[in-house]
Parts: structure tokens; C-alpha cells; sequence
């Protein structure tokens, strides 16, 4: 969908129709993860994570998000693999090694979201960190890092030394 800004700043489809925030929120996103897949390699943790908050952090229930990454952390795909609840989502290491193989990844980061806006990592993101970190080692797909966002932030198991 494309917008197209009155003179008034209203936006509109180009059916006419004014444009809802959702659709405005869906462009953004769209923007942004075109920009961020064009910078090529991850060089940045700070643009990583702001990318992954414009995605992950006003949804209103769980989802699990992988960057994949080629072996010059270059990035291959950004994919939403699960969909949770209001308090949680059920990964399965068995869908994150499909992905991985299917797109032939080198490297992933990993990112959640807490929908109570609270971005501190519970016992369970440290638990399936680690066992998706095993679990991909033995595919060759390095885990560089989980991302949990929140509604004003996002911390980093990388920079915490969870990893």
C-alpha cells in the first residue's frame, strides 16, 4: 500500500481513503526494514535494536523475530517465526533449524517482545536462548545475540553477557 500527504497532512490511500494509523504504522515499518536490510552487515547494535522495537514493541501479544545473517553478518532475512499470547509464545527449536537451513544462514539474532512493556528477560527467554543457541551451533549458525523489547527499551543478552 502506498500513502500520498494532502496539502492538509492528512494521509490517504490512493483510493482516496483516509489512511488509519495501522496503515500508517505498516508503511514505517516497511521503510524501515528496507533501510535496515540495505545497510548490508550488522555494524550497529543501536540501529538493530531500534528496528526491532519499530517492529516488536506496540504489538499487543508475543512474537518471536530472527534476523538471519550470512557468514559477514550480512543480513539474509528479518522473519517472524512465532506468535504468542498476552504473556507468552512457544518456540520450537525444530521451526528455528528449518528456517536457518532454508535460508542458508550463517549467523541470527534473536528478538521478542513483552507486551506488558517490561523488557527484562524472564527465566524462560534465558532457557530457550540457550538451548537455541545449542541447537543452532550444531547446524553452524552462530547466535549473536537475543533482543527483548519492551515499550522503552530493549535489552540485549549480548551486552549483558547472557550470551
Amino acid at each position: 500500500m502506498s500513502l500520498i500527504r494532502d496539502n492538509d497532512g492528512t494521509y490517504r490511500t490512493k483510493r482516496k481513503t483516509v489512511a488509519t494509523e495501522s496503515d500508517v504504522l505498516a508503511i514505517a515499518e516497511d521503510i524501515l526494514r528496507r533501510r535496515f536490510e540495505r545497510q548490508a552487515t550488522l555494524s550497529s547494535p543501536t540501529d538493530t535494536r531500534s528496528f526491532l522495537r519499530m517492529r516488536l514493541a506496540g504489538l499487543l501479544h508475543e512474537e518471536f523475530h530472527i534476523v538471519w545473517l550470512d557468514n559477514r553478518h550480512r543480513i539474509i532475512a528479518v522473519e517472524k517465526l512465532f506468535t504468542g499470547t498476552i504473556d507468552g509464545s512457544s518456540v520450537h527449536p525444530r521451526e528455528v533449524v528449518r528456517a536457518a537451513l532454508a535460508c542458508n544462514a550463517s549467523g541470527a539474532v534473536l528478538a521478542h517482545n513483552h507486551p506488558s512493556g517490561v523488557a527484562e528477560p524472564s527465566i524462560s527467554d534465558r532457557d530457550i536462548t540457550a538451548e537455541l543457541v545449542r541447537t543452532l551451533k550444531l547446524i553452524g549458525v552462530r547466535v549473536l545475540d537475543h533482543i527483548v523489547v519492551g515499550s522503552d527499551e530493549s535489552i540485549s543478552f549480548a551486552e549483558r553477557g547472557l550470551m
